[in-house]
């Protein structure tokens, strides 16, 4: 399959829930396997990025890391989910590039699986507002009362 990306046009910064700020959304359904997106920036040392005060970092390895801080990165508006339908790749050029592990429905926000670390470092103090988790929680809590 031809790595096709989604365009501008295609992709919307808005409002996501509450508590996440903005999201990704796709105005066109993706199918399964399609590449979607890359995420841009800065390609900068490692440690460099774990002294800066940014949460727009994507390391690429222990040596390497994105800084996708700059407003032309619309990638980095893809949030987290436990349950994503987007699924983060690095190519041989240290290009990150997302493509959906499902097919994804026009108007749906993109979201990928931020990882353990950063999930326990940054997410997990505050709690997970991914829909998955705001459902599950709403359920034990319709339990309880």
């Amino acid at each position: 399959m031809a790595k096709k990306y989604q365009t501008k046009e295609n992709l919307k910064v808005k409002r996501s829930r509450p508590g996440c700020g903005l999201g990704l959304f796709t105005l066109d359904p993706i199918k399964k396997g399609e590449f979607i997106v890359e995420y841009t920036g800065k390609k900068i040392p490692t440690k460099v990025a774990d002294d800066l005060m940014t949460k727009y970092l994507f390391e690429i390895d222990e040596k390497w890391t994105i800084d996708g801080a700059e407003k032309g990165n619309i990638a980095r508006y893809v949030n987290h989910a436990c349950k994503p339908n987007c699924e983060a790749e690095i190519d041989e050029n240290d290009r990150i590039v997302y493509s959906a592990v499902r097919n994804i429905d026009a108007g749906e926000e993109l979201t990928v699986d931020y990882g353990k670390e950063y999930f326990d470092e940054f997410i997990k103090p505050y709690g997970c507002k991914c829909e998955g988790c705001i459902k599950k929680n709403l359920r034990k809590t319709l339990v309880k009362a």
